[in-house]
């Protein structure tokens, strides 16, 4: 059965209202909401009526799209799951779902010879899986990994959709070392993900650099409607992120050539997967390898450094060497 766009954008709000436990739905709660969605995403601003809303609850209480949502009516006046659990978006796929999913994965396939879609393999592999496995209802054949208790996902979407949309945001945003929140107004422009934790890049104002937060720190996001969107046609995230690891960028640190030598055990696993793009092999012996890479000196550097132990030491900078080798040393005193 086709459904409009609107429709989908009224059934998805009434999800995420539902799925809000703190906090209880009338009817009139539900319209109010599913207006301020069609007007937000969809520019509609004649609002939804209630017969529309009622409908879509029946809809979505039946198979016909194959939700079988679980609405009850509360003391007859609040809706809610009568199932916490609930989502829409925990459906299986219809068998004409993944149908579909199967001509794409047919079609992705044609481009993967392509240098331009060489990242895709992984993506039609695990499209592969998912069809494969809803649809035998076997063990998956690919393990992902994967942390369900990240805080700060649920933001993914909205930020999503206001770096597409070029809209300002103001976010409520504590970092570890504050002590209290406090409003940050952000013109974002991308979502970088970083050993499982994500982050959105954009700026304050036209005259302040680049900011960085993360997304397990925010608490909170609001559209500023006040203000007018800053584009940064400069901006270029390959070039931003092209001399360091992981997500820290000063802007005025130039990279420095940063040597390290692996013992021969390790060897293997940053040859096979470089630290970095820059990495040069300098030489080679039966003791281990040593290697250069062109960076900035920052905390991910130092993470990725002292998670080797003492597989691997810093031979230059003096800068670097010195404090991975102070945090070895501390390291040591903890344990006597």
């Amino acid at each position: 059965m086709p459904v409009n766009r609107n429709a989908l954008i009224r059934y998805n709000t009434i999800d995420k209202c539902l799925r809000n436990k703190y906090r209880q739905w009338t009817l009139e709660d539900l319209i109010e909401a599913c207006s301020e969605a069609l007007y937000e995403y969809e520019g509609i601003d004649k609002g939804v009526s209630k017969r529309t809303v009622q409908m879509d609850i029946q809809m979505m209480r039946s198979d016909k799209l194959g939700y079988n949502a679980p609405i009850v009516v509360k003391d007859r006046k609040y809706y809610l799951y009568e199932d916490p659990e609930y989502s829409i978006k925990n459906n299986p796929l219809t068998e004409n779902d993944l149908n579909k999913l199967n001509e794409v994965i047919d079609i992705l396939r044609q481009f993967k010879g392509f240098s331009h879609f060489q990242e895709m393999s992984g993506m039609i592999q695990r499209l592969e899986d998912k069809v494969y496995t809803a649809r035998t209802q076997e063990h998956s054949i690919i393990h992902l990994e994967t942390n369900h208790h990240l805080v700060g996902i649920e933001h993914l979407d909205d930020l999503y959709q206001a770096i597409q949309k070029k809209q300002v945001l103001t976010i409520k945003y504590q970092s570890f070392k504050a002590k209290r929140p406090h409003n940050i107004t952000l013109h974002p422009y991308l979502l970088k993900e970083y050993r499982n934790r994500w982050f959105v890049l954009g700026r304050k104002s036209v005259k302040e650099p680049l900011l960085t937060l993360a997304l397990d720190r925010i608490q909170e996001i609001s559209l500023n409607k006040q203000l007018t969107f800053i584009e940064d046609p400069d901006f270029n995230a390959d070039e931003h992120f092209k001399h360091v690891i992981g997500v820290t960028v000063e802007r005025h640190q130039r990279p420095q050539k940063v040597h390290l030598a692996i013992d021969q055990k390790n060897a293997p696993y940053v040859i096979t997967k470089p630290l970095h793009q820059s990495q040069q092999a300098v030489s080679q012996s039966t003791e281990g390898i040593e290697i250069t890479i062109e960076v900035q000196l920052n905390y991910e550097l130092e993470r990725v450094i002292l998670g080797f132990g003492n597989s691997v030491k810093v031979l230059s900078p003096e800068r670097l060497k010195k404090r991975i080798k102070k945090i070895h040393e501390e390291a040591a005193q903890s344990y006597d």
